[in-house]
């Protein structure tokens, strides 16, 4: 490879520099390849199958249910293939992007067009932008106050850490992906309804298909269906609640409820972090943690994220959230990052007391 050329880093104390020049040094680093992307399909669908065929021919109840977590996990996997080709960052062709989109969405039953429109629009687009960006917004205290009772104790179960699972699974999947209403969403397009056909099709054979499976070999049907079905599918909730949480959810990230103030701010880098793992994790997870170079340019396929991340981190040196992976840290976000102040511009408890420093005095 040649090595790639770059300007001295930008000092911490000078202006932001515009997106298009920041933009340009990741251009080297940009490239799609057909047979790279295939070839991640392929491994993926492969190691999906086995997982699910494994949880129907293994006898042992604790082993089934084991393999049903990492079919879960690799349904992950598969959606983030899908995410890039959603993106048109996976291949150079736009058409076999948008097939291999929807291919590797099935297993975790996202309708396509629906999750172009909720991610690449309104979350690219506005991301932390109150009253746009509805990817884990925060409340402010009046608003969390003015909440009935049983909705006050689903926000504090949602933000208690123990919670993605049921967020991602009831606020997004169930009320914007799968057949959401007019109230979420306006818009009528009849790719929504053939994408959510689509992918009921698919939940129909597999659990058809696991069901004739079970009879064929004399296993409890609710079995069968738990862990090669309800398991894999609740744990990719968890798994993409998870990631989409820890992305945008922060002390050190602001939310916005001015345009005018947000799109000062650079939000592009400013309202994402870079969460590094231990023991190649992140690789596992197809490099979707290097999430500022993600949103700084979204056509930079997966298997160079890593890369521009690096780049990037090397000219904007303190401007990008770079935070070390750990539960403790986790849970002590889920502690602090309960509502936001949005005068303030600061991170509160359900009490409305700051939980971090205000953005302001940056």
């Amino acid at each position: 490879m040649i090595p790639i050329r770059l300007p001295d880093p930008v000092s911490p104390s000078a202006a932001m520099p515009h997106r298009k020049i920041i933009r340009s040094w990741l251009l080297p680093v940009a490239r799609r390849s057909t047979g790279r992307a295939l070839a991640l399909v392929l491994l993926d669908l492969v190691l999906f199958s086995l997982a699910i065929v494994a949880t129907v021919w293994l006898q042992n109840i604790a082993a089934k249910l084991l393999l049903g977590m990492i079919a879960g996990f690799i349904i992950g996997r598969l959606f983030i293939l899908g995410h890039d080709a959603c993106h048109q960052s996976f291949t150079p062709h736009r058409r076999l992007n948008r097939w291999l989109g929807r291919l590797v969405f099935l297993p975790s039953l996202t309708p396509y067009s629906l999750w172009d429109v909720g991610h690449n629009v309104v979350h690219h687009g506005y991301t932390n932008l109150k009253g746009f960006d509805f990817v884990w917004h925060p409340l402010s205290l009046d608003e969390f106050q003015a909440l009935p009772r049983w909705r006050q104790w689903l926000e504090r179960f949602y933000r208690s850490g123990w919670g993605p699972w049921l967020y991602y699974l009831v606020e997004m999947w169930w009320q914007r992906m799968y057949f959401p209403s007019r109230k979420t969403m306006p818009t009528r397009r009849s790719v929504f309804i053939w994408d959510g056909i689509l992918v009921t099709l698919a939940a129909t054979f597999w659990i058809a298909a696991l069901s004739i499976a079970a009879i064929a070999t004399g296993q409890p049907v609710w079995l069968t269906l738990t862990a090669g079905f309800a398991l894999p599918f609740v744990f990719w909730n968890a798994m993409i609640g998870f990631v989409v949480y820890v992305h945008h959810t922060h002390t050190g990230v602001a939310w916005y409820d001015q345009k005018t103030v947000w799109a000062a701010a650079q939000p592009f880098v400013s309202t994402t972090v870079h969460l590094t793992f231990r023991y190649r994790i992140g690789a596992l997870l197809h490099h979707i943690m290097e999430h500022t170079a993600h949103h700084v340019d979204m056509s930079i396929p997966l298997y160079r994220l890593k890369k521009a991340q690096q780049i990037l981190e090397v000219m904007l040196p303190s401007r990008i959230v770079i935070q070390k992976f750990s539960w403790r840290w986790y849970f002590d976000t889920a502690r602090r990052c309960k509502l936001y102040d949005f005068r303030r511009r600061c991170w509160t408890d359900f009490s409305g007391i700051p939980t971090s420093a205000s953005a302001n005095a940056n």
